[in-house]
């Protein structure tokens, strides 16, 4: 069952899946012959250093979404040596070590603590960045602006990316939408994303899944990337830093 029936079955008379069906939106995408993992701000900021409530999390890394991170973490994780067996590109988004001064509405005006900037800028230990995997430093919500990111995918011939990370209605959406209208593939692994929000979590699944990727299980990608031989497999290219 998809992660936002239960939010569009509260809502007294909801049409909404009639709506979208009628209208067209949610066609399948379906998976490509390259694929590449995007794990997209999997940092302390975003997660906290440990499980725990985000309303105890939020007393030290106020951008955190607590365990709804930590359960995130866990599946990412779980997925990680399979695409690295596949030989498939990871690539990994966070922010820059310094912040930018600017103050833009995507902003926590609380977030930029010593935490954040120390500790909370840094990708979460048990899914850390191997030596060959990419690292695009991004100072805006999509992986894609103003990043070196499409140089680096088309060289590799990618095809399709395998969306992990958060928050779902921020970062991943825009990087999600930004993907599309550069013409990959996209799946949202379901397992694999989180955000503070319920709501915003589920709203922004549902209506991804309507126009810009397909939201998939961890199973189906296990499927999926299981299917790969070795020449769908990709060297990843050197970190841009």
């Amino acid at each position: 069952m998809p992660a936002w029936d239960d939010l569009l079955d509260a809502l007294p008379g909801n049409n909404d899946r009639e709506v979208y069906a009628r209208a067209g939106y949610g066609k399948r995408v379906g998976f490509g012959e390259r694929p590449a993992l995007v794990i997209i701000d999997v940092t302390y900021s975003f997660v906290g250093d440990r499980p725990e409530p985000i309303l105890e999390s939020i007393k030290r890394f106020p951008n955190s979404c607590g365990e709804a991170g930590w359960r995130a973490i866990e599946h990412i994780s779980s997925l990680l040596p399979l695409a690295r067996e596949k030989g498939i590109p990871v690539i990994y988004s966070r922010e820059p070590q310094k912040p930018h001064s600017l103050l833009r509405k995507w902003d926590n005006t609380r977030g930029y603590s010593p935490e954040h900037t120390g500790q909370g800028a840094e990708i979460v230990g048990q899914i850390a960045p191997m030596p060959d995997d990419i690292i695009i430093y991004k100072d805006a919500p999509s992986i894609f602006f103003g990043t070196t990111l499409p140089s680096l995918l088309i060289p590799l011939r990618v095809d399709t990316l395998l969306v992990c990370g958060g928050v779902t209605s921020g970062c991943v959406r825009a990087s999600v939408v930004d993907a599309a209208t550069y013409g990959f593939r996209v799946a949202v692994i379901e397992e694999c994303t989180f955000d503070r929000a319920e709501v915003s979590h589920k709203s922004s699944l549902f209506d991804m899944d309507a126009k810009y990727a397909d939201v998939v299980s961890q199973a189906e990608v296990r499927k999926y990337l299981g299917g790969l031989t070795g020449s769908q497999g990709t060297r990843s290219a050197p970190d841009p830093r």
